[in-house]
């Protein structure tokens, strides 16, 4: 049986797993300092706390409650949650095309030449990646 994806979390949910990712598990206080130093204006403490207890609800952090101060982390991991948002993003603003996304990207600012040859790179690799035979289609035949 598997398991449900975790809810698309907001951008303050979103802003604070950020947080964790980086930093790893961390206080209410840690987090609320830092959200705080990224925004360059303070954040309320009490309203981190209740962000963090509506994401433990959600299954986006876990809390460990052993000493007086409870130490979060995040229960997703950056990548799957990335790409999560990122279908979801496809979808709804490019119907799904991903030639959309990248040519709305490619074509709205400035590309280094780093940059191209970094894309050029990963093109190469899912092309040898789809070139390269699948055993498990041969089964399906």
């Amino acid at each position: 049986m598997s398991k449900a994806p975790p809810p698309k979390p907001t951008d303050s949910e979103l802003e604070i797993l950020h947080v964790l990712w980086q930093h790893g598990p961390a206080t209410v206080r840690a987090i609320n300092d830092s959200l705080s130093q990224r925004r360059q204006a303070e954040v309320g403490y009490t309203t981190t706390l209740k962000i963090l207890q509506l994401m433990l609800e959600k299954g986006l952090v876990r809390r460990d409650d052993a000493d007086r101060s409870h130490v979060y982390r995040a229960a997703v991991r950056e990548q799957e949650t990335q790409g999560l948002l990122l279908d979801k993003f496809v979808d709804a603003a490019f119907g799904g095309s991903a030639l959309k996304l990248v040519m709305q990207a490619l074509g709205s600012r400035q590309t280094s030449a780093d940059e191209l040859a970094q894309i050029r790179r990963l093109l190469n690799d899912i092309e040898i990646q789809n070139s390269t035979p699948n055993p498990d289609d041969d089964d399906r035949a």
